[in-house]
């Protein structure tokens, strides 16, 4: 019995094996996941050259996006990339304002809608009560350098 116990060592190396098969799957887990966080629709927007706004101003606004079929989505509910009827954008638009009156609401519209539609955007906006209105737009391209 003493004799089998000597000739064991004690072993102090810790097998890593399992830490990189994890990690490796956090890794395409992470991978897959990352570009479904980005939200929105997309749009083409105009360009303006206008500073931009700070990311928490836009962080905690409400955005209304027009896209090019002149369907209206808004960035509040359950499902901000389903299209809404003008009726919910308005309803939506102010039980947000009833919450919190002071918040900024901007309108992120394809460059290919119609003015008078980006126009009845406004107008539901306003009647939501809507104080603080503002445009997203893209910065303009810079102009190439000659060296």
């Amino acid at each position: 019995m003493g004799q089998g116990s000597r000739n064991r060592k004690l072993m102090g190396d810790i097998n890593v094996v399992p830490y990189i098969d994890v990690m490796l799957v956090l890794l395409i887990i992470f991978m897959v996941t990352a570009p479904l966080l980005t939200q929105g629709v997309k749009v083409d927007l105009p360009k303006a050259a206008a500073e931009p706004l700070e990311s928490d101003a836009i962080k905690d606004s409400l955005i209304l996006t027009i896209d090019k079929a002149g369907k209206l989505y808004l960035n509040v509910g359950s499902h901000p990339e389903n299209a809404l009827d003008e009726d919910t954008v308005g309803a939506r638009t102010a039980a947000a304002m009833r919450r919190k009156p002071d918040r900024s609401v901007f309108v992120k519209g394809d460059r290919a809608i119609n003015y008078g539609r980006l126009m009845d955007a406004m107008i539901i906006l306003q009647k939501a009560g809507a104080k603080k209105l503002g445009f997203i737009a893209d910065p303009p391209p810079e102009p190439a350098r000659r060296t």
